[in-house]
């Protein structure tokens, strides 16, 4: 018996106390978060206010009300139970960062007492060494600050034996330059509030102090048994299956999706709920995706640098709950070959500190008017930045899903739906049509025609999709830091809304009337971005044949659509809106590159381990079956006559001929691989990450073949490797 059958045999449901009468959730939601309304409790009202004004004006609180903020926090977090506090920052690895540091502070010899100040509230400092810079510091200058990020509340995590305050900060070199996904948002939602507010105040909103986007990210994952999940170096190094046959049954009956959640999920969904909410995560829905064993959850809508922060705490509790029940939680784009990957539907929006929803179609001339104007320069920034938003999700795993039937190509188009997009084409001939009178909205403006409240389909293949007073941008990478792409998106956006505003203006000053002037800019728009817009099959030959006549870019391979970050024009327009600088972009495009390139190296590396330590010895145990039994079969024809029809005698000759030579096949290209891997040291991040997509994926993919069809026939018993048809179906 092979250990992986051995522990097919012990897996069985971890045994759960059953809770008789829960908590509502709205009695307990948020309660490990140091809130507004927590943090009113606990300081003076000048303080709160001043807190506030930091908060919606900029004005920057005293070094009085800093240390009345972090004594009221210091005494909220011990009451709970906290005995360290921690800056919790996301350094350009994508991940969470912290440094634990103890409230006590020494008195005098034995004893001390618990002491917070506003200075360490406000700025910490780690050891920077070892996080990823690209350049931007040496290795040897060790110093980075931590700053307190006063936007996203602080929060406690609860760990079996304490409980430990986390501050969410930016993360800083020495000279400022960012050094983490953090600082740029913050920057970026800047952008887009001042570029937002001057077109709203053309609309006569002189009153809207404050613009922000919005998000909610879709988190899909797979969870599968941690026993299995032990027994696979592919999973525990890369997060991916390097080798695996298909299981016989995949998703080709599509019984999974929607369909009922098994106990033992549902248990893990149920606790993980739990402590999201505890986190004020306000997760919204759950249910099985399409793929075995694959999950979603989808949280409400927040502030972008909330909703990133807690999608990073969503996937840390995801992978922490998980194995308390047993199981494994994995966040790769592509966890297992043949069946779905996972994404990260980046459901984007703008709000206004009024409640008002600035994607959503008004009910008064003056709103749709507003609303399309928004809307062209939406269609404007992804027409002219497509290059960007491409970078913004480029990344190894994201290179196994993008185009795969379950994620949209590298081509970035706009799926309006069938309403939208007649009103569009309408206002870029500048004629009226007939349209369904069906719950329709009169714009009541001549020039424009009249279109449905609702007014979009759900595109599942676009990458980019208006799905209903919001865009859907739906080649987010499961595993990523969603930061980035919202970075980018704000500005881009926030380049347009500029651009929109100062035309409508230069409009005017040429003798029209507002509403004409407005009329005439989104006509111009619509007519200049016409390519970017695609209503059908995204994942059909025609339209990547389409895209290409369009001049519509498609990038394959994660090097190439990093180069966009070292574009002039591309510089330019971060440095304009005080996002990026070009040493941080610079540094960001090595940095990146360089990540492909260790992932990568990682894999390969590990595929050779699983190979030569796993496989190969699998291989040659069957290989000495088939000769055995081959070698005994000829023995007893000659020495007793035993009558054995020619053709099976040959039949077992060409698949003990057909083991040898697979096998053989797959060392000899796992040492073309290795070869490869040992060439490649010499070459610079960029040409080796050139040579990784075209030359190593291609051999790690043939090895792969290879050994899944090994995998196929090789005896059960000599196979350790747990396979797809137990990983994905256990009970």
């Amino acid at each position: 018996m092979s250990i992986r059958q051995e522990v097919l045999f012990k897996i069985k449901s971890i045994n759960l106390e059953k809770i008789s009468a829960p908590k509502k959730v709205s009695v307990y939601f948020g309660e490990n978060t140091f809130s507004l309304d927590t943090m009113r409790k606990h300081i003076s009202k000048p303080t709160f206010e001043a807190f506030k004004s930091w908060m919606s004006e900029g004005k920057t609180i005293t070094l009085t009300q800093a240390n009345e903020i972090a004594d009221a926090m210091k005494e909220w977090a011990i009451a709970k139970g906290a005995t360290y506090y921690t800056h919790w920052f996301q350094p350009m690895t994508g991940l969470t960062a912290e440094k634990h540091d103890s409230f006590i502070s020494v008195v005098s010899p034995g004893k001390v007492i618990e002491k917070f100040s506003g200075n360490k509230l406000i700025q910490g400092e780690p050891d920077a060494s070892s996080f990823p810079s690209g350049g931007i510091r040496a290795t040897f200058e060790a110093r980075g600050y931590t700053a307190w990020d006063p936007s996203s509340p602080a929060f406690i995590i609860e760990s079996a034996l304490g409980k430990t305050l986390c501050i969410p900060s930016i993360f800083i070199s020495y000279h400022g330059e960012a050094l983490d996904k953090k600082l740029p948002l913050l920057r970026s939602d800047e952008a887009l509030n001042k570029a937002a507010v001057g077109l709203l105040k053309l609309f006569g909103h002189k009153g809207v102090k404050k613009v922000f986007s919005t998000c909610g990210p879709e988190q899909e994952y797979f969870l599968i048994d941690k026993h299995f999940y032990n027994l696979r170096q592919d999973l525990l190094m890369s997060g991916r299956t390097l080798i695996g046959a298909p299981s016989p049954k995949g998703q080709q009956l599509e019984d999974q999706y929607f369909g009922t959640i098994k106990e033992r999920v549902v248990n893990f969904m149920f606790e993980l709920a739990q402590e999201a909410y505890k986190l004020g995560i306000p997760i919204m829905t759950r249910h099985n995706e399409v793929a075995p064993h694959q999950y979603e959850f989808a949280p409400v809508f927040e502030e972008s640098n909330i909703a990133a922060d807690h999608n990073q705490l969503l996937m840390e509790l995801m992978k922490k709950v998980a194995l308390r029940h047993d199981m494994a939680c994995l966040l790769h784009e592509k966890p297992f070959a043949g069946i779905n990957g996972s994404g990260k539907h980046l459901n984007w929006s703008l709000s206004d500190d009024k409640g008002n929803n600035l994607l959503n179609p008004g009910e008064t001339p003056e709103g749709n008017l507003q609303f399309l104007t928004i809307l062209s320069a939406v269609l404007r920034a992804v027409y002219l930045h497509a290059d960007l938003l491409r970078t913004s999700v480029a990344m190894a795993g994201n290179e196994h899903r993008l185009g795969a039937n379950e994620a949209p190509p590298a081509v970035i188009s706009v799926f309006l739906g069938e309403q939208l997009t007649k009103v569009l084409d309408m206002l870029g001939k500048g004629v009226k049509a007939k349209i369904s009178k069906r719950d329709i909205i009169d714009l009541g403006i001549a020039r424009l025609p009249r279109f449905n409240k609702d007014t979009t389909d759900r595109n599942r293949t676009s990458p980019f999709a208006f799905t209903g007073a919001k865009f859907e941008f739906r080649a987010v990478g499961s595993s990523q830091n969603i930061s980035t792409p919202i970075t980018i998106i704000n500005t881009i956006i926030a380049e347009s809304l500029d651009f929109v505003a100062a035309e409508i203006k230069k409009a005017i000053m040429s003798g029209r009337d507002f509403n004409s002037a407005v009329l005439k800019v989104i006509s111009a728009i619509i007519k200049e971005t016409k390519d970017i817009r695609f209503e059908g099959n995204n994942y059909s030959k025609e339209w990547l044949m389409e895209s290409k006549k369009r001049g519509l870019p498609n990038v394959a391979s994660t090097y190439e659509a990093l180069k966009a970050l070292e574009k002039k024009g591309n510089i330019d327009l971060f440095e304009k809106y005080k996002v990026f600088s070009k040493e941080e972009l610079i540094a960001r495009y090595h940095i990146w590159v360089h990540m492909y390139n260790l992932t990568l190296e990682i894999e390969a590396n590990t595929l050779s381990e699983m190979v030569n330590a796993s496989v190969v010895p699998a291989g040659y145990e069957y290989e000495k079956l088939l000769a055995r039994t081959l070698d005994e079969i000829v023995r007893l024809k000659k020495s007793v006559g035993l009558k054995v029809d020619t053709n099976a005698l040959k039949d077992k000759k060409e698949h003990l001929s057909e083991i040898v030579n697979k096998i053989y096949y797959v060392r000899r290209n796992t040492a073309l691989m290795n070869y490869l891997l040992g060439k490649a040291t010499v070459l610079n991040n960029t040409k080796r990450a050139e040579v990784y997509f075209k030359n190593l994926k291609p051999i790690m993919e043939h090895i792969r073949k290879h050994v899944d069809q090994l995998e196929r026939v090789v005896s059960d018993d000599a196979w350790d490797l747990p396979k797809y048809r137990e990983m994905l179906f256990i009970k």
